[in-house]
């Protein structure tokens, strides 16, 4: 991958954490099984039962 540019791959919280973006995860290609915010695989490789509450939360966010 290139290099990571702030606001296109990642960006930083409230709490000082490194956020990555959709794009990022998109450029990637897989999802990583750390239950990313922004993951746009639907959490596929995170074990149960995080995957389903991740899919549950999400699901809940974007209803709001």
């Amino acid at each position: 991958m290139q290099e990571l540019i702030e606001g296109v791959h990642y960006y930083m919280n409230d709490q000082g954490y490194v956020v990555l973006t959709r794009q990022y995860h998109l450029e990637r290609g897989y999802c990583c099984g750390n239950g990313c915010l922004h993951c746009p695989f639907r959490y596929e490789n995170v074990p149960e039962p995080g995957r389903t509450e991740l899919l549950l939360k999400q699901k809940n966010d974007t209803a709001e």
